[in-house]
């Protein structure tokens, strides 16, 4: 059970990368800044105002939306560039994170977050507990994720990648759109990294921003198929029980080089993920 809880947290991070991948164009290696800042808004929130930890969960969501406010000016930068300044933000975020120990408790980190609570009698703060709060959490994203891409603006989003200069003269906005997936992809992530710090209990910077909030996800997008909705969340889970069940017991150290080969092997058979070929081979066999 705590394998597929953290499946699913990877997940949850995924699905958020995806979005922002597929709907607005933007390659990001900086998603674990929104896990980070998400995690200690909602721990600091929660440990030391006192407040509810669902509350803390959506604050630390807002929280990394407002982290997300500061990098809107590299939205200016395309491709790779755009990705480096991501990834900058998010180095930026750690070394605060750090240095401020004033609020963060510094390389020490936050202990004592609380748990997730006890309602009606069921307590989600243990392991069968967090795993309905974390699938209902990555459930609501998955719907929203497809509300949005079924809507006008999903529309414009995927014709903004054939032309960007072509749906600007047809009135579309085109920075605002990217404004908006990456703000609402940032709340999701920061939603995910916040359920992830209560979760565990604790929270330190290496950890809160670590690069496996980058890799993983984004494995796990690309091999589940990251232009489709389910395909982050299955690859997620494949990917993530495969290295710790499998190839961890084969190889202890340096197991995730098995799971670069797979990726690899993946992206020359099936470039669109797992997801588009099983749903192919489905409809073949019918």
């Amino acid at each position: 059970m705590s394998l597929i809880d953290a499946a699913l947290v990877i997940g949850g991070i995924a699905l958020a990368w995806a979005l922002l991948g597929n709907l607005g164009g933007m390659v990001s290696f900086g998603h674990s800044a929104f896990v980070g800042v998400g995690g200690y808004v909602s721990a600091l929130l929660t440990a030391r105002a006192g407040l509810p930890v669902p509350a803390g969960l959506l604050l630390g969501g807002v929280g990394a939306v407002l982290a997300a406010v500061v990098m809107l000016p590299v939205l200016r930068l395309r491709g790779p560039y755009f990705a480096l300044a991501i990834l900058a933000y998010a180095h930026i975020f750690r070394i605060l994170a750090t240095e401020w120990t004033s609020v963060t408790g510094g390389a020490a980190g936050v202990s004592g977050v609380p748990p997730l609570p006890v309602i009606a009698g069921i307590d989600f703060g243990g392991k069968t507990g967090a795993y309905f709060v974390i699938l209902t959490i990555v459930c609501v994203f998955a719907w929203i994720y497809a509300r949005v891409s079924a809507s006008h603006y999903g529309l414009a989003l995927r014709a903004m990648h054939d032309s960007e200069d072509a749906t600007q003269v047809l009135g579309v906005n085109s920075t605002l759109l990217k404004a908006a997936m990456l703000l609402l992809s940032a709340f999701m992530t920061g939603v995910v990294g916040a359920f992830n710090a209560h979760y565990i209990g604790f929270l330190e910077p290496d950890y809160a921003f670590a690069g496996l909030w980058v890799t993983l996800p984004i494995v796990a997008a690309i091999f589940g198929g990251y232009r489709t909705i389910g395909g982050p969340l299955l690859g997620a889970i494949v990917v993530y029980l495969l290295d710790q069940l499998v190839f961890k017991s084969l190889i202890s150290s340096g197991h995730q080089l098995i799971l670069g080969a797979l990726l690899v092997v993946m992206i020359v058979f099936s470039p669109r993920g797992l997801l588009p070929l099983l749903t192919r081979r489905r409809e073949r066999d019918a």
